[in-house]
């Protein structure tokens, strides 16, 4: 029209549809606005509304899980994911378990590993210097190399045996005897540890032949192991083996030092060097303890010559009546086999020192002697 052009009318935006809200609505004061108020929902009404829903949905909605109001969470959404191809197989739930106890049990082997030795290790290093390449095994090596001055001997299965050997020959007394954790822990109560703490930490003993505390009985066993003519000690450096001896033996006024030492298996050592069956071959032999009618058995049918048996052996109590029987036998046996518990450190020692007899502390290997085949030991 004249030639005026007309500016366009603005683009009218779509309309929306108007979500609907419920709730009362009201004048704002003072002004032509209705504002729309947002009802208030009570725990009640929530749970009302829950109810009438029914269950929990598992889809998603606005990026969240939505479950029932007021209710618990899915059981099946209560439990950890478990690995793929195995959800809700139990296999798969005790194969899960399984693997998250042999973590933990790894995690704390290496905690224990680093605070038993790297740690140690770590502290001793001294400030401004770095160990560098060396390891832990290298550290040791060279700390024991450095020590060897005040490490102690021990006699082999060859000694023990050329020791039976010239004492039989001779007619001289000789006991050997063996301290295990069994032994030390006895010793140790009240010297090193309480009592209660023995009593917790070795429920064995009263079945080995003390019953915690019993000072006496415990100094009795000191005194044993200070007349035996060779004693047989632990090389094991578990936590009531090596570790304990010297504190064990130093709390009953033992000097270590003074000791003619082997090791605390030398029973076993001569049992499967073959050196057992040769002291035994020709002597006379009395059987003392628990096990000692079956294993006698067995080594009578295997050819020895078994002219005593005693038994049972009732702990501390009965140590005095099987020494007194042994002593009554004494000229009926040449070397006499002790398999007593912790009793048979004291019974052994005793048989050398007051009679003048032979004693080996046999332990456990009189059950596995009286377990075998007739004919075999």
């Amino acid at each position: 029209m004249n030639g005026v052009v007309l500016p366009e009318a603005p683009a009218v935006p779509e309309a929306r549809p108007v979500r609907r809200v419920r709730g009362p609505r009201r004048k704002a004061r003072g002004t032509g606005v209705v504002r729309v108020r947002r009802r208030k929902r009570t725990a009640g009404a929530l749970r009302r509304r829950g109810a009438a829903a029914g269950a929990a949905v598992g889809r998603r909605k606005g990026g969240r899980r939505r479950y029932r109001i007021g209710g618990k969470r899915p059981a099946a959404l209560q439990r950890r994911r478990l690995p793929a191809g195995t959800e809700g197989t139990e296999a798969g739930r005790e194969r899960t378990e399984a693997g998250r106890s042999a973590a933990s049990i790894e995690e704390a082997l290496e905690r224990g590993r680093y605070e038993g030795g790297e740690l140690l290790l770590e502290q001793a290093v001294p400030a401004g210097f770095t160990l560098g390449d060396l390891t832990l095994q290298d550290v040791i090596a060279a700390g024991v190399d450095a020590l060897r001055p005040r490490l102690l001997p021990l006699i082999d299965a060859a000694g023990v045996f050329h020791e039976f050997e010239a004492a039989l020959a001779e007619g001289r007394p000789l006991s050997v005897v063996r301290l295990g954790d069994g032994e030390l822990l006895a010793l140790s109560h009240d010297r090193v540890y309480e009592a209660a703490v023995v009593r917790r930490e070795a429920p064995f003993l009263a079945g080995a032949g003390m019953a915690v505390p019993d000072h006496a009985a415990r100094d009795r066993l000191a005194a044993a192991v200070r007349q035996a003519s060779i004693v047989g000690v632990p090389l094991s450096r578990r936590r009531h083996y090596g570790p304990l001896l010297g504190p064990a033996l130093a709390g009953n006024g033992i000097d270590i030092r003074s000791l003619r030492l082997t090791e605390s298996t030398i029973n076993y050592s001569l049992y499967q060097t073959g050196l057992l069956a040769r002291l035994m071959q020709g002597r006379r032999l009395l059987v003392i303890g628990n096990a000692a009618p079956g294993m006698a058995a067995r080594l009578a049918a295997a050819g020895y010559a078994v002219t005593g048996v005693i038994s049972p052996v009732r702990g501390f109590a009965d140590i005095d009546r099987v020494i007194g029987e042994a002593a009554a036998a004494r000229d009926s046996y040449d070397l006499a086999l002790v398999a007593a518990g912790i009793p048979a450190v004291v019974i052994a020692a005793a048989l050398a020192a007051e009679f003048g007899k032979a004693a080996l502390d046999f332990g456990h290997l009189a059950d596995h002697i009286a377990a075998r085949p007739p004919g075999e030991i």
